[in-house]
């Protein structure tokens, strides 16, 4: 993985992160040459001071964008805006819930991102999803030509992703590409779910998983026996969780093997392994909706895969990087060998060698996306044959 911060983890998966969604080094470079001090002091102190240096390269470059699409040149304000809301995005996660200008940096990055949407003419429709008296966000972003007969993944995110960094990630074009429709969701304790509505996250995934699935049944364009369920990061526990109990999907993808969630929170306790984000017990209490750690600890070993995956009866790719510095391998081969129900299953570890071996691929994210793609599109054609 690229070490723009030499021995700061957390911070170089947020540069990892920033460039897999389209942002560029000679931005990223700019805004955090001051910053390599602060970031020597470990991983929360210092924050503050990124979240401004990014927050205010993104505004110089909405400001480019806008005086391009002014010219008549929406492609190029498009891009532009595009990677402001990388940096936007990137500038928010890095903050502890309680730092008051991470709700308007959020606020300004969905504005850029429909902003750059709008001005490129890209095919995302942006819905509400009706869940248990209140409702979640979504993009919808339809393979071209999609009809009745056009098949789709709900793509769920981890602890800290939104669902525009996985549009920016490239992920649904991928998916487009292949002829696969995608439906990438801010389920309860991610992105506008909980920022915006307040939901938090549960561990019965198939809730709102299946809330998604309703949605999707209900369009004309889309194939009611072929749609999937994927999830990264965290998504890897909360994607296998709603297939097991949601029989309606016809395939799933863990991209990372997060299987057993609640152990690990004991072996980051203890200090092992690396955290994703800054600020990480008061990020995940904020994602839980819990009063305080130790409630955060007795509700923790609830998210595991163990006990679950044999009521999986789908095709199921479980894929790894084998550098992983968060969640261990020995996970990825726990999810595989539980699976012992689906027809198709396959573990995919990806290596220093191929690309993609640390988490969820960040150190270079086109090897699992594109190959995550191929997969479903082949599983998805299989079912059609």
């Amino acid at each position: 993985m690229f070490e723009y911060f030499p021995g700061n983890y957390v911070w170089n998966l947020s540069v990892n992160i920033a460039l897999g969604m389209g942002a560029a080094m000679g931005e990223i470079d700019g805004a955090s040459r001051d910053l390599r001090s602060l970031a020597e002091q470990g991983d929360d102190a210092g924050t503050e001071a990124f979240f401004n240096a990014w927050r205010q390269a993104a505004e110089r470059l909405i400001a480019m964008g806008e005086a391009d699409a002014a010219l008549g040149r929406p492609f190029s304000a498009a891009a532009k805006h595009h990677r402001a809301c990388a940096m936007l995005m990137t500038a928010e996660r890095m903050q502890s819930p309680g730092f008051e200008p991470r709700r308007q940096a959020y606020a300004r990055m969905l504005e850029t991102f429909r902003r750059g949407v709008d001005l490129a003419g890209s095919p995302c429709e942006f819905i509400d999803i009706p869940w248990e008296g209140g409702s979640f966000p979504a993009i919808f972003a339809p393979a071209p030509g999609a009809n009745a007969t056009t098949p789709c993944m709900v793509f769920c995110n981890g602890l800290d992703s939104v669902k525009e960094m996985v549009w920016l990630s490239g992920a649904a074009r991928a998916f487009a590409e292949r002829g696969v429709s995608t439906l990438m969701i801010d389920q309860p304790g991610s992105g506008g779910a909980l920022r915006l509505g307040g939901h938090a996250a549960v561990v019965e995934s198939e809730r709102w998983a299946g809330a998604a699935l309703d949605c999707l049944l209900a369009r004309p364009d889309v194939d009611p026996r072929r749609i999937g369920v994927a999830g990264w990061s965290l998504g890897g526990f909360f994607a296998p969780r709603a297939a097991a109990f949601e029989p309606r999907f016809a395939l799933c993808v863990a991209w990372g093997a997060n299987h057993d969630w609640g152990e690990l929170q004991q072996r980051r306790l203890r200090r092992e392994g690396d955290r994703p984000v800054p600020h990480y017990w008061n990020h995940v209490q904020w994602v839980w909706g819990t009063e305080d750690l130790d409630a955060f600890m007795r509700l923790a070993p609830r998210v595991t895969l163990n006990g679950v995956l044999d009521r999986i009866r789908v095709p199921f790719l479980v894929t790894h990087g084998a550098n992983d510095r968060q969640i261990p391998l020995e996970y990825a081969q726990r999810t595989y060998e539980q699976a012992v129900n689906s027809p198709h299953r396959e573990l995919v570890v990806h290596t220093v060698e191929t690309g993609g071996a640390e988490h969820v691929g960040a150190d270079n994210l086109a090897i699992p996306r594109d190959l995550v793609a191929d997969w479903v599109a082949e599983a998805f054609g299989d079912m059609q044959a």
